[in-house]
């Protein structure tokens, strides 16, 4: 494919999420998301120059991952930001997981570019449901507030898969895990992160975990969750892009 179909590619991704997250709550905002969907379901790791990378040196078996406590786990290529939406490319190194995190009254749609990643989402419940159920015993213990979610799913991504999507209310809780090797996604949010807003990104981890060795519970269930800082061996580098200019 010519480069130049290349950029206008990654280009008009850009254009249709200015357009349609300019106006979320206007009549066209399905319409337009669809059209964003389809768009963003095109885009392949060439149209971004971006080749999928190899395992780093391979650890010795139980030793962890080989870039642990020498390079970020996880890496970010900042592609455009607006007021409305951000975009940029997530690199997350073999064994690599982005903790489970909210985006607060935040859309969101993520496209593999590479790899397979296991996506967990999950959404928060509204207070009369939390009362209902008390929280389990291992809450005493925690030092973060605790709230009842909805684990909703758990799958498997992959260059072939659709978008993944997340909106304030459905899926806007969720953890992301590199399986069997390094992955990339291409991620758009909106808005974006913006702490004086309201919008900052919290950590949670599951009050409950399954038997060891038994099978994970059935899904949709629902969960407790508790805030927590953010992990010690999770940090974020950053990482210039090499694709394409994108221009608004």
């Amino acid at each position: 494919m010519p480069r130049d179909n290349m950029a206008s590619l990654i280009q008009r991704v850009a254009r249709q999420a200015r357009t349609t997250f300019r106006s979320p709550a206007g009549p066209a905002f399905g319409e337009n998301l669809h059209r964003l969907q389809q768009l963003l379901d095109e885009v392949r790791a060439e149209d971004l120059h971006l080749a999928p990378r190899g395992p780093s040196a391979a650890a010795a078996a139980g030793a962890g991952p080989p870039w642990a406590g020498v390079v970020p786990p996880v890496s970010y290529m900042h592609i455009c930001e607006t007021e409305s939406f951000s975009m940029g490319v997530f690199l997350l190194r073999s064994g690599a997981c982005i903790p489970l995190h909210d985006h607060p009254g935040m859309n969101g749609m993520l496209k593999v570019l590479y790899g397979t990643l296991r996506i967990a989402c999950m959404d928060t419940l509204p207070g009369a449901a939390a009362a209902a159920a008390p929280p389990p015993p291992a809450a005493a213990g925690t030092a973060g507030p605790c709230l009842r979610a909805l684990f909703r799913s758990r799958q498997h991504y992959t260059p072939a898969s659709p978008p993944c999507l997340l909106s304030p209310h459905t899926d806007n809780l969720h953890q992301i895990d590199a399986v069997d090797g390094p992955a990339a996604f291409l991620d758009i949010l909106a808005p974006p992160y913006d702490p004086q807003h309201g919008r900052d990104c919290h950590y949670y981890r599951l009050l409950e975990a399954p038997p060891a060795g038994a099978e994970p519970p059935a899904l949709p269930r629902e969960v407790w969750l508790v805030e927590t800082p953010q992990a010690a061996d999770f940090w974020c580098g950053g990482e210039p892009y090499p694709g394409p200019r994108v221009c608004l």
